[in-house]
């Protein structure tokens, strides 16, 4: 690590020990506050006073590590916050740099975790709910003794019962669990295997209810086309020689008759 002595005309660096304490990393950020926006020796003292302050990001990511985020993507978006933080810093607002980068580093981390880690994305009022529920659920069980009822978080809280239900089951969606996960004593069954599928036969079995009525409104000789078309799997010319007219004319009225069901069916969909 490295101590930087700023004067009005230049920047000293001047080599010390490799762990830097709290007094030089303060005394570091203090130096690259001093220097204009664009002062040559900037860069590198900002650079530095990161390096400084890395020991307090470290420090915050560990706070939340064994929450299911690897230990080296929470280090990651602590630095990230800690550079906002240097980078964003004004001195002449009066507030300390850890003050200051403290809750930056932590505000970083909370929304790393509201915006990566939910398995099924979710409105954000659900997932600021569901952290205010926690919140309220460990406050009320360390001062009623015992584990909260919704009436009690509710209360806690400010909000209706309805919306602490809504919560809690908006929080069943940060995790979620895999389909391949066995089910029952035996395990050859598998939760994918409980799954309903979709059933056709529910929108087939519509479609014929509707197809009756619509065939009852078509003529004697269009009823008896569309049967030996699609009953009887004749061809239009072998139609033909069953009613006695061309296989001209029985194109155009099996035509129409299609028409006319597919007007008759779409406006028994409306109804």
């Amino acid at each position: 690590m490295t101590a930087v002595a700023v004067s009005p005309s230049r920047t000293e660096v001047v080599p010390e020990s490799s762990a830097a304490s709290t007094d030089q990393a303060n005394e570091l950020i203090a130096a690259m506050a001093a220097l204009p926006a664009g002062h040559p020796s900037r860069p590198g003292l900002r650079d530095r006073t990161i390096e400084a302050w890395l020991p307090l990001a470290r420090h915050l990511a560990n706070r939340y590590a064994g929450r299911g985020e690897p230990a080296d993507d929470l280090q990651q978006v602590a630095v990230m916050g800690l550079i906002k933080a240097v980078d964003r810093f004004d001195a002449e607002r009066g507030i300390d740099f850890a003050g200051f980068a403290i809750p930056t580093i932590i505000g970083e981390l909370k929304r790393h975790f509201r915006d990566r880690t939910w398995s099924i994305r979710v409105p954000r009022r659900l997932q600021e709910l569901r952290l205010a529920i926690t919140a309220a659920n460990n406050d009320l069980t360390h001062r009623l003794d015992r584990s909260p009822t919704v009436a009690d978080i509710a209360g806690h809280l400010g909000i209706s019962e309805e919306e602490v239900l809504e919560g809690l089951e908006g929080a069943r969606a940060y995790n979620s669990t895999s389909l391949s996960v066995p089910v029952g004593a035996e395990g050859e069954t598998t939760l994918g295997d409980t799954l309903g599928e979709q059933d056709n036969g529910f929108e087939l079995a519509e479609l014929r209810a509707s197809l009756g009525p619509a065939l009852a409104s078509l003529d004697e000789r269009e009823q008896k086309i569309i049967s030996l078309r699609f009953y009887g799997n004749l061809t239009q010319s072998e139609i033909a020689v069953r009613v006695g007219i061309s296989q001209m004319h029985v194109s155009r009225l099996l035509t129409k008759a299609l028409a006319k069901l597919r007007t008759q069916i779409d406006d028994t969909a409306l109804v």
